[in-house]
């Protein structure tokens, strides 16, 4: 987790924005695009649950452009309803798109598990996709922002974990250290770009 946590963040092409939490995500991924770190923003999802924290593209869209976001560099990923499907839909507009570096935006407390996700289907594809963690930070863990709080939806998100990798959807341990040690060794000095 520390390594996933606390990830060499690079230059990369498109920011995945994932569906879910609100509206507090999105501001991490405009960050991202105005500091020139990314040059896209792709919005991942289609599941419409308010109650559950997942507010539709089409009203999240608006506070993205209000950034002067261009409406041409905002695509919606709109056939994926769950973290695995976001993981296999992305994976493919990045392989056909070719983009080879993502920077993975979610809350802290899905951060892991939506990582551990996406790793598995860019191993799988053999894609040679460099995902990097782009966690939103600073974010409440004890208050409810009315789909419960961050520390509860955190034990939630382990016993998913569990059951997920069970059925082979998350990439294990071992994978993501021998990724992290590639991944960094692609690094100029050992640090990160950004």
């Amino acid at each position: 987790m520390a390594i996933v946590d606390n990830d060499c963040l690079s230059k990369s092409d498109v920011a995945i924005l994932l569906e879910g939490d609100g509206f507090f995500r999105l501001q991490k991924a405009v960050e991202l695009y105005r500091h020139g770190v990314v040059r896209k923003i792709v919005f991942s999802g289609n599941t419409v649950k308010k109650e559950y924290g997942s507010y539709p593209f089409e009203e999240v869209r608006p506070f993205i452009l209000q950034h002067d976001i261009p409406e041409e560099d905002l695509i919606h990923e709109d056939k994926s309803l769950n973290t695995q499907q976001q993981a296999v839909e992305v994976v493919k507009i990045a392989m056909k798109s070719g983009w080879k570096k993502l920077a993975l935006v979610a809350s802290h407390e899905h951060q892991y598990r939506a990582y551990l996700t996406f790793l598995r289907v860019v191993l799988d594809t053999d894609s040679g996709i460099i995902l990097y963690n782009a966690p939103v930070r600073n974010l409440n863990w004890f208050i409810d922002s009315g789909w419960g709080t961050r520390f509860d939806r955190l034990s939630a998100e382990f016993e998913r974990i569990e059951k997920y990798s069970a059925i082979g959807h998350l990439a294990n341990a071992g994978e993501v250290i021998e990724y992290q040690k590639w991944k960094e060794s692609l690094l100029d000095d050992g640090k990160s770009n950004t």
